[in-house]
């Protein structure tokens, strides 16, 4: 079993992990940069130690820091939360060459799947659905055009090492693709260093719904059902829910039993989610893999009774996943609104110090947050306050137990994205469980 773990992140998600850790009798070291010094993170964390300035380059990011905290503090075990280094497969080999157990999957899953043409064809080859389109890379513009209308027009032109929305355009005619075919190369070589791009059919008012998966050292791979990830904006996630309102049993078995399959052959270990677009017919495509522990992880904890980041813990720790598919069962219905320091109509980030904050209670409420009253939103990291988490035994009670907790929710002193949440709730499609990836865009203009 692991005795001594770093965590190689911030905030919230940070100290989800120490809590973890601390139940299972895993001592915790923290890092943090000279911004971070009076966070939650550090407080809690049975060490802390500062890996550098406030720019995430030369502390979150900073491997050789990070490397050099964990030699100081003695561990056997680096868990990266989500983002910075998380699906970083560069970081994860270096982890186990210097021998520490990096917590999560090999680094060679992570470097495959952080492809994304690589990744989509992989999954192919494995027997998942996948959106028709280009196999591979596409450099030559004559080629991408041609391909284009082979697959036919509405198409998206997609980073091939891109995440987060950056390094997508969308063409709906030969005039448009031509010209968002040159901005996505030049976005995607700006954000990601690699002006690769694929080309796909780009699917109208789709539903992203994602599976989380499992495995462990001995073979074995279970999932815990979906997760409906389809309020976005800007392709970045804002409200998610479990499980989905769309899915019959029997899509939800056949998604399950076809990622667990495909997981099973790769050889993957630890925690990971495959991403699914949905169409209105009930089709679900490949999208990609993330091989991290997901923002949105508590709803699937709150329907399973799963701790996922302790199952993160003992998997790394060379334990078996101490059940079967069999005895996972969804248990009513959860929600997970993401609050953050952003302005609800703009989106703007909107840091600077909370001068009140409140956090709602109650029977089936949860609220993951580093946050507290006088504490700082830095602008220089991610906006996200808190998570706020809500379970009832069905859909309609989790609604209605997350509209009384967004009341009870205060934050003063920042912006925060509270009322469109809010708006959500009340929106007559949403309560209908009628959602799609451009929700927003459609009845939040």
């Amino acid at each position: 079993m692991l005795k001594r773990v770093l965590i190689a992140n911030r905030g919230e998600i940070a100290l989800r992990i120490i809590r973890s850790c601390k139940e299972l009798g895993i001592e915790t070291v923290a890092v943090y940069s000279n911004a971070d010094k009076e966070s939650l993170h550090v407080a809690f964390a049975g060490e802390a130690i500062c890996i550098g300035p406030h720019q995430a380059g030369e502390s979150y990011l900073n491997i050789k820091n990070i490397i050099s905290a964990a030699e100081i503090a003695d561990v056997d075990g680096i868990h990266p939360g989500y983002g910075f280094l998380a699906e970083n497969a560069d970081f994860a080999r270096i982890c186990e060459d210097c021998g520490f157990k990096f917590i999560g999957p090999k680094s060679e899953h992570i470097e495959l799947m952080g492809n994304k043409a690589k990744a989509k064809e992989t999954m192919k080859n494995l027997g998942v659905p996948v959106v028709p389109g280009s196999d591979g890379v596409v450099d030559n513009m004559d080629d991408a055009l041609k391909i284009a209308k082979d697959i036919g027009f509405p198409v998206i032109i997609k980073a091939s090492a891109g995440g987060g929305g950056k390094g997508m355009r969308v063409a709906h005619n030969e005039m448009s693709f031509l010209a968002q075919f040159e901005m996505a190369k030049i976005e995607s070589e700006k954000s990601f260093g690699s002006g690769d791009v694929y080309i796909e059919k780009f699917i109208e008012s789709p539903r992203h719904i994602e599976i989380q998966v499992f495995g462990d050292s001995y073979g074995n791979v279970v999932h815990f059902y979906e997760r409906e990830c389809s309020i976005q904006r800007r392709h970045q996630k804002l409200i998610e829910e479990a499980p989905s309102p769309f899915l019959t049993e029997r899509m939800r078995h056949k998604m399950g039993e076809i990622s667990v399959e495909a997981i099973r052959k790769l050889g993957y270990e630890n925690a990971g989610t495959i991403e699914y677009i949905v169409d209105k017919a009930g089709n679900f495509y490949f999208m990609e893999m993330n091989t991290r522990i997901q923002v949105e992880h508590p709803v699937t904890e709150m329907i399973t009774g799963v701790d996922l980041v302790k199952l993160q813990l003992l998997v790394a720790s060379k334990k078996e996943i101490p059940f079967k598919q069999k005895d996972i069962e969804i248990r009513g219905h959860a929600i997970e609104c993401r609050i953050n320091a952003e302005d609800p109509e703009t989106f703007m980030p909107s840091p600077g110090t909370i001068n009140a904050y409140y956090t709602p209670g109650g029977f089936g409420v949860r609220v993951d947050s580093a946050a507290y009253q006088e504490y700082t939103v830095l602008p220089y990291y991610d906006s996200m306050i808190a998570k706020l988490i809500v379970h009832g035994k069905d859909r309609f009670e989790a609604i209605s137990k997350m509209k009384v907790a967004l009341n009870e929710f205060i934050i003063d002193g920042v912006k925060t994205t509270i009322p469109l949440h809010k708006r959500i709730m009340e929106h007559h499609k949403f309560m209908e469980g009628d959602v799609s990836t451009d929700f927003l865009e459609k009845y939040f203009k």
